[in-house]
């Protein structure tokens, strides 16, 4: 990158710049300090005309769904992981290799089984009776993006070395330590509805994922023009384009980490976890990473939306899929409708909301 801003080129694919988006957000109000550049740093207004590039190119497989596919990519552009559950059939698997396309990442995908064991993940050494040495042959951790297929089919023992590999980005393997590629991300999938033969993730693990995500039932319009694609490309596989790279999501990513988050909006992420921890219906509130957990994903949202910095609207856009899944509800109330995702939208209404940058520079104005 060069002095003058111009960084342009470090998030396009080596083969030159991706199609201009097709739906450009429309243009934001502006910040005291955008005002003054005359709108977002040069850095993160590329950096955000990519990220829809790539939002417009995974939606051509997965149809309807912006609003969540907007959320994992916030959250891979936060450096996290993210828990896609929701019922099967709903494009789960297709998301997570479309993202892997269109952000020229390695993909590898595990199916989780009862029968996984740790080093089918992390790989283990192999004898090489030519050179008599053992070989160390790498396992699917070693990708840019995994598809973690029914994370909770698998038993703890594997689902350990899971989250070692999600929070250090490394593997120990026969007490020898290697780093995972950068970047990183596992995109996991769970089935909410069956849980016979399953291990429930334990909470440390749940914790570890940035977002837990849902995309839900497409409406019939959706539905119908999931068929309409299909039998207008006559074959089952969508061909999408690669946007950028492993280096042009890097370049993303430090776009993201220039962010400003003003400190009335980093408290009011503090007060909506500690409002979780005192509410009537939880057992276990979420902890201080719920509070990180926000704010990182609110800087990547913002992105998305051509800022260079949070708003509180930004954070109740993230924060149920943020605060929900590391959210315990008391186990009396399992007949109610009492849920994580309750708890939060009554956290939401409940706590007060900080008034935006652009009215707090018009009252000092």
């Amino acid at each position: 990158m060069t002095d003058n801003g111009d960084t342009s080129d470090a998030f396009r694919r080596p083969d030159g710049p991706g199609e201009p988006p097709t739906d450009r957000p429309s243009t934001p109000a502006t910040s005291p300090a955008s005002a003054r550049r005359g709108g977002p740093h040069p850095q993160v207004a590329e950096a955000s005309a990519t990220a829809q590039r790539v939002l417009d190119e995974v939606e051509r497989a997965v149809v309807g769904k912006r609003d969540a596919l907007g959320l994992v990519l916030a959250a891979i552009l936060a450096k996290g992981h993210v828990l896609l559950e929701d019922l099967p059939g709903l494009g789960k698997t297709l998301a997570a290799r479309s993202f892997a396309r269109a952000l020229g990442l390695d993909f590898t995908r595990a199916q989780f089984t009862p029968d996984l064991l740790p080093a089918d993940l992390t790989g283990s050494f192999l004898y090489d009776q030519r050179d008599r040495t053992f070989e160390f042959r790498k396992g699917p951790l070693f990708t840019g993006l995994l598809l973690a297929d029914e994370v909770n089919r698998t038993p703890p023992k594997t689902q350990s070395a899971l989250l070692e590999a999600m929070q250090e980005r490394q593997v120990t393997v026969e007490g020898e330590t290697f780093p995972l590629p950068e970047p990183f991300h596992v995109l996991a999938t769970a089935n909410p509805i069956e849980y016979e033969g399953t291990y429930p993730l334990p909470e440390a693990q749940l914790d570890r994922f940035l977002l837990r995500v849902r995309f839900g039932y497409p409406s019939g319009e959706e539905e119908y023009d999931v068929i309409a694609r299909r039998l207008e490309r006559q074959r089952e596989e969508v061909d999408l384009d690669q946007v950028t790279d492993a280096g042009g999501l890097r370049a993303l990513q430090a776009a993201v980490e220039t962010v400003t988050v003003d400190a009335s909006v980093g408290r009011y992420c503090v007060d909506l976890v500690a409002a979780t921890r005192s509410h009537s219906d939880v057992l276990t509130g979420a902890s201080p990473r719920g509070s990180l957990g926000l704010v990182l994903a609110a800087r990547g949202f913002a992105v998305l939306r051509g800022r260079d910095y949070v708003i509180p609207e930004d954070v109740k856009a993230v924060a149920r899929s943020v605060l929900a899944h590391r959210i315990t509800v008391r186990p009396e109330l399992w007949m109610t409708d009492a849920s994580g995702s309750r708890v939060v939208d009554q956290v939401l209404a409940s706590v007060a909301t900080p008034a935006t940058l652009e009215r707090s520079a018009a009252g000092r104005s």
